[in-house]
């Protein structure tokens, strides 16, 4: 645990003024300034101070790890008593205390929850080491990197997007023109993946990028559409990229997009059979400067408000990029709240998560789900979906609170939440 790391320091400064609580202690926990650091250290002292087996003494490193409670209650008393009927001497019966052998049992409980086997903790050091070079020297090869490497894991990437405002890395939307599968450099930003677009597969953007490595880049729209006639580009593909923004360094304008592209599409289609066929059109006979006449023109109209636009962001990429609707908020979350949404999600190495079963914590986000139900007595209760900067978090609203506050709780409501937070095995926090 973070709490014992000043004790690690100074033992490593002044390893004379380190004070064992037993002899035993001493060659087990030298290495590491007498603090408990490696699973290894936890069995080795089950073994030399209560005289387990190896076998019994994996079985406590495992209990421990897994917070075993009733199994952890169990050992603590075989430790400190020993067992005989399991050939258990225990600590006792060795000559330590049995008010020390609680306390060192205390310890390992503390460390064991944290702790990694001493190769995969040296394996995480040199990879720590590596990592941080990389961030440090190549900030944003290394952020495209780490967004590529959780490309399927919307709640990362808002998490690793937030990052990069932080370090001043600019995010670019995704293009048609400068896009690829993958998260890319693209003049010191960070170029948006086009495989991160909803409903967007692989056969999608190997053609797109195929294409545009032969042909160079995508002049319009029709241009688009014309070149990639047959080749896994549908409507829905197109609107999706148009909601994402990847037609926009070609066509400022989302909203004249919007309107306009299911007649592009027709118009391509049309001539594409009409070649086909061998069927000619006035628009084949029209000379090159008139030729504008007979090509679909956009309607006049306005962008879209900004919010929409991220809107549409949210609905194909899982995220916003070119903004956020709490962008003006920050300060104000950062003031009052306890946690954030990555605190809730279960990190993938330790199966835990930031925040503890219980917690009561402070929470600021915009609503962007909700959902009522009925209890047994009628009575109404809700579950909101609540987004911050970093992710979404799960709040359930019990009747007596939802009907103090429903004016409050709607979809697109900032609201900040205080609550006891609520852990079930295998699922996020909440």
């Amino acid at each position: 645990p973070m709490d014992f790391i000043p004790k690690y320091i100074k033992g490593k400064n002044a390893p004379e003024q380190i004070v064992y609580e037993c002899p035993q202690l001493e060659p087990i926990l030298s290495p590491t300034y007498g603090c408990i650091v490696y699973q290894e250290q936890v069995m080795q002292i089950v073994r030399d101070l209560a005289g387990y087996s190896y076998g019994r003494s994996d079985l406590v490193r495992r209990a421990m790890s897994k917070k075993k409670a009733s199994v952890m209650i169990k050992e603590r008393q075989n430790f400190v008593y020993g067992n005989e009927e399991e050939n258990v001497p225990g600590c006792i019966k060795n000559g330590i205390p049995e008010e020390i052998a609680n306390h060192i049992f205390d310890e390992m409980m503390d460390f064991a929850k944290y702790a990694f086997n001493r190769s995969h903790a040296a394996a995480y050091a040199v990879l720590s080491y590596q990592t941080a070079y990389l961030k440090c020297y190549y900030p944003v090869e290394f952020m495209a990197a780490l967004m590529t490497s959780v490309i399927d894991n919307p709640g990362k990437v808002s998490e690793y997007i937030y990052n990069c405002r932080q370090l001043n890395i600019e995010i670019l939307p995704p293009d048609i023109n400068e896009g690829d599968a993958v998260f890319t450099v693209s003049g010191g930003a960070i170029r948006y993946a086009l495989s991160a677009i909803k409903g967007i597969g692989k056969p999608v953007i190997e053609a797109i990028v195929t294409e545009r490595e032969a042909g160079g880049k995508y002049l319009s729209l029709k241009d688009f559409a014309t070149r990639l006639s047959g080749k896994e580009v549908n409507k829905r593909t197109v609107e999706s990229f148009i909601k994402a923004g990847a037609f926009s360094n070609l066509h400022p304008n989302r909203r004249q997009l919007m309107m306009s592209y299911i007649q592009i599409l027709d118009q391509v289609a049309e001539e594409k059979k009409k070649t086909i066929t061998g069927q000619m059109s006035l628009f084949d006979f029209a000379i090159e400067e008139d030729r504008q006449e007979y090509e679909f023109t956009m309607p006049e109209v306005d962008e879209y408000s900004k919010e929409q636009l991220l809107e549409f962001e949210k609905e194909v990429l899982g995220i916003y990029v070119s903004g956020h609707p709490l962008e003006d908020y920050v300060e104000r979350i950062k003031k009052h709240a306890t946690a954030g949404s990555n605190d809730f999600q279960m990190d993938e190495e330790t199966g835990r998560s930031a925040v503890n079963d219980g917690d009561t914590h402070v929470i600021g986000g915009i609503i962007t789900a909700k959902t009522i139900k009925s209890t047994r007595t009628n009575s109404i209760m809700a579950f909101l979906m609540l987004e911050d900067l970093l992710g979404t978090v799960e709040v359930i609203v019990f009747p007596k609170d939802y009907e103090k506050y429903k004016s409050m709780l709607e979809v697109d409501q900032k609201i900040f939440v205080k609550g006891r937070v609520t852990i079930e095995e295998e699922k996020p926090a909440k």
